[in-house]
Formats: C-alpha cells, structure tokens, sequence
C-alpha cells in the first residue's frame, strides 16, 4: 500500500474517532465540522476531502455497519431444502457480533438512539434483496392466508435491531456466541415456528 493510501486510511480514522468521542460528549446535533476537525487534529478542507458533511459520515458508519453484515450472511447458506438452517444463522450472528466488539464505531452507530428506524431499514432492505425468493419458497401462512413476505422480514428485522441495541448498550458480560444462542433460541422456539416456518436445528 502507497505512503498516501496509508495517509488517507489514516486521517479517515482520526476523523471517524473524533466524531464517536464527540457524539458521546455533546450530542450529533451540537457538534460542528470544526468541532471534528479540531478534535481529529486537521483542518475543515481535509475533512471536506473525505466527506461533503457530517450527516455524510453518519451515513458511511451504517453503511459500512451493513457492508458488513452483508459480507457476513454471503458465507452461509441459511435456507437450505426449504428450511431455516439455525445453527448457520447462530454462527453467522456469532460472527457479527464480534465485528462489533472490535470495531467500536458500529456500536455508536447502535447505540445511537435515532438510528434504530434508519439501520432497521437497511437490514430488512439487505435482506430483502438477499431472500425475498427463499422466503417466497417457504410460503408462510396463517389461517390459510399467505403472510407477506414484508411482513415477515420486517418483523424479524425489528427483533434482531432491538435485541442488537439491547445488546450494545447492556455493559453485560454476555459475549458474542452466547448472545447469538440467546436471539436464536428465542426467535427459533417461538417467532419462526407461529409463523410457520419450518426450521432445522
């Protein structure tokens, strides 16, 4: 890698730093570029290099935050024969929630109050794109009345941000493996099953 890339790898990172340590002392609101640039030790042009505003930064973080899950659910196969794997959902869970343990900008992102609708959004659109034709597959029911497939990952989704913020802000002792077992015993036993959706253990 160049001096220059490592120099840009390098000042994203003071930047990124600077703007969670800001946000935890005043609020997103009350911050100002300068405010940023200041605390990242540069000046308002090299922050302007790197993003058009601080609402641009907010967003890379979460979308970073979904890059990464995204490259997470790729390496496993979840539905597999028309059913849930679960203990390929709980390994992937595992994974990401380790991602989150070592990278504490995500976890700003969670623990950022007003991000819940905007993050629940980007995780159900992920995975909308993803299994949208899985879920068709499954032809979920109720009453004999097919649920739409809205419906069901919207509702998933919402469990799984919830859970996932509870997780961030909790200060608990629960590490990533069993925090996973816990979300996948809890939907697996009880939200999938109602549904109707078939799952193997």
């Amino acid at each position: 890698m160049k001096k220059n890339d490592l120099r840009v790898l390098r000042t994203n990172k003071m930047i990124i730093t600077a703007f969670i340590k800001l946000v935890g002392e005043k609020g997103f609101d009350a911050i100002t570029i300068q405010d940023i640039a200041d605390e990242a030790m540069i000046n308002r042009a090299t922050f302007y290099a790197h993003y058009k505003d601080k609402q641009d930064l907010y967003e890379q973080i979460l979308n970073q935050l979904i890059s990464t899950f995204t490259s997470i659910i790729d390496s496993e196969n979840i539905i597999i024969n028309k059913k849930l794997k679960v203990k390929n959902i709980e390994r992937l869970l595992t994974r990401f929630y380790k991602r989150l343990k070592e990278d504490n900008y995500f976890s700003y992102a969670i623990l950022d109050g007003a991000s819940n609708e905007i993050i629940q959004k980007k995780f159900a659109d992920t995975i909308r794109q993803k299994y949208t034709e899985l879920f068709t597959t499954l032809r979920i029911t109720e009453n004999d009345i097919e649920v739409p497939i809205d419906f069901v990952i919207e509702y998933m989704t919402s469990i799984f941000t919830g859970t996932l913020r509870w997780w961030v802000t909790s200060n608990g002792e629960m590490k990533p493996c069993q925090m996973a077992a816990l979300v996948i015993k809890l939907i697996g036993n009880g939200h999938l099953t109602v549904l109707g959706i078939e799952v193997e253990r």
